[in-house]
């Protein structure tokens, strides 16, 4: 996968307390699966979202520098992704740690920040080398170039609430159905229309 976790987030977005509360569970002989629980809907939002909920370090790895367009925005187009725009499959991006690559003579080198442009605001973030710059040549072989970035909303209070929510009812769930078949004795049981639709705001859609 392109995508290397470096650093993992500090904490949960749900702490075993707030999801304890959430579950009505006021005894301790579970927290160690609740706690895994909790992992596993974060985990579970983050894949369906495409983003990092507390902040952690990522890799993301290419096989090349894309190319090779140099912009030429279409009339009526004030906004792109220009083909030759690295864009970070991970939301929200803080900062661009690096990009490094390897040369020509196989030698892993750093792109200096002031040669590329770097737009974290946009989702999925672009970036660029400035004007009057291209991509360095990269010794044509796969995982030659890499991004290390910082994604997340920060800890745990800046997570959105929508997010945390999606997760305890699947908390919720999980703890409730702790099989793959759940026998149903009074019959079909339809799931509730609205859980989902609680992560398409934070949907990441690649336009």
């Amino acid at each position: 996968m392109p995508l290397q976790l470096l650093i993992p987030p500090a904490e949960e977005p749900v702490s075993l307390e707030q999801a304890k509360l959430h579950l009505r569970v006021d005894f301790s002989d579970d927290d160690v699966l609740i706690s895994a629980l909790i992992s596993a809907a974060r985990q579970a939002a983050e894949t369906i979202t495409g983003r990092q909920l507390v902040t952690a370090r990522w890799k993301y790895v290419l096989d090349a520098f894309p190319g090779p367009s140099l912009m030429g925005v279409p009339a009526g187009r004030p906004f792109t992704l220009p083909g030759h725009a690295i864009l970070i499959p991970k939301v929200p991006v803080q900062s661009i740690v690096s990009i490094d690559y390897l040369d020509m003579g196989s030698v892993l080198r750093t792109m200096p920040a002031a040669n590329y442009a770097a737009d974290l605001a946009c989702e999925p973030a672009r970036i660029t080398p400035v004007f009057g710059q291209i991509w360095p040549i990269t010794l044509p072989q796969i995982a030659a170039v890499s991004v290390t970035f910082d994604a997340g909303y920060g800890n745990a209070g800046a997570v959105p609430e929508g997010i945390k929510r999606w997760m305890l009812i699947r908390m919720g769930s999980l703890y409730q159905n702790r099989e793959e078949v759940a026998a149903m004795s009074r019959g079909k049981i339809e799931p509730l229309p609205y859980i989902d639709g609680l992560l398409d705001p934070y949907r990441m859609v690649v336009a």
